[in-house]
């Protein structure tokens, strides 16, 4: 009985923080003096352009290249299973650890079933599928959540979300 309590509870706020998100993109759309949707054929392309750049830099093995696409900020933050890594510094630090160490390799990255949702005119999340084709034949792979903020510098990504 409590576990429904709880499961019912977590529901409200769930859906509490939506309304509130929903309604802080409608005023950030109105002091923009458009829509949420206005430009967003453009933000889509510029956002999908960083990452067809951190797909090429990888298949290049160029990590540096890579790197470019997330924000060089100490707030950004990767997930990924039960680990946590905050910082550009220690993601790329990850990244090397994972695939560029003794006895690893960095494969063939593809992106794909990529969804572009542009929140206001300097946020968006996207989802999609990211494989490795790697040398004997094993592809290991999963899905992703990024959230990308337009900061001076382009869409970098201030959150990625990988499994």
């Amino acid at each position: 009985m409590k576990r429904r309590a709880d499961f019912i509870i977590a529901r409200r706020v769930a859906g509490a923080a939506l309304v509130l998100l929903a309604l802080a993109m409608a005023g950030q759309a109105a002091k923009s003096g458009g829509s949420p949707a206005t430009g967003a054929k453009e933000e889509d392309a510029a956002i999908r352009a960083v990452l067809a750049g951190q797909q090429q830099a990888w298949n290049k093995g160029d990590l540096e290249a890579f790197m470019r696409g997330y924000a060089r900020r100490p707030e950004l933050t990767f997930y990924s299973g039960a680990n946590v890594t905050s910082g550009w510094e220690q993601t790329l630090q990850r990244y090397r650890d994972r695939y560029q160490s003794s006895g690893h390799e960095m494969g063939k990255l593809t992106f794909s079933e990529l969804e572009v949702h542009v929140l206001a005119p300097d946020a968006a999340w996207v989802g999609g599928r990211w494989q490795l084709q790697m040398s004997d034949g094993k592809t290991p792979g999963g899905l992703f959540t990024l959230v990308f903020r337009k900061l001076p510098e382009g869409w970098k990504i201030v959150h990625d979300h990988t499994s």
